[in-house]
């Protein structure tokens, strides 16, 4: 895991309650990862759809806000999120950690967009997903 810069992408309460951290960082990109818990698992037995969209939703608009050391990090919120769920992890028997990448693809002074993929340890594709988001003042 990387250090997280102070004052940049402050945690959430709901980021926290998940449990999923910021791995890599950088101009329009960031990664996140989660070590999966029960409780976090549908009646399947594997990760909520509800996970991997709260983990895309945040990649996706973190990459579209992220700025250099010394530039006060921007908000925004969420537009629209289209989530493609895609599969299910290669071995449910096996602790499952799930890695998000979100990258911003473009965008002006008010709106953005990402796109974001969800994988497991193995590298599987889960999820991909795209969004638009509004910078906040």
């Amino acid at each position: 895991m990387t250090d997280q810069p102070a004052g940049k992408f402050p945690d959430s309460p709901f980021q926290r309650f998940l449990g999923f951290a910021r791995t890599a960082q950088g101009d329009g990109f960031i990664q996140l990862e989660l070590t999966m818990r029960p409780e976090l698992e549908n009646p399947l037995g594997i990760p909520h759809g509800g996970v991997h969209a709260a983990m895309l939703d945040s990649a996706m608009g973190w990459a579209g806000t992220y700025t250099d050391e010394t530039t006060r990090p921007r908000k925004s919120v969420t537009l629209n999120l289209n989530v493609s769920y895609l599969s299910t992890p290669a071995d449910p028997n096996a602790e499952i950690t799930l890695i998000a990448d979100g990258r911003k693809v473009g965008g002006g002074r008010k709106v953005f967009f990402s796109e974001g993929e969800l994988r497991d340890q193995t590298g599987r594709v889960l999820a991909r997903s795209t969004g638009t988001f509004r910078y906040l003042d």
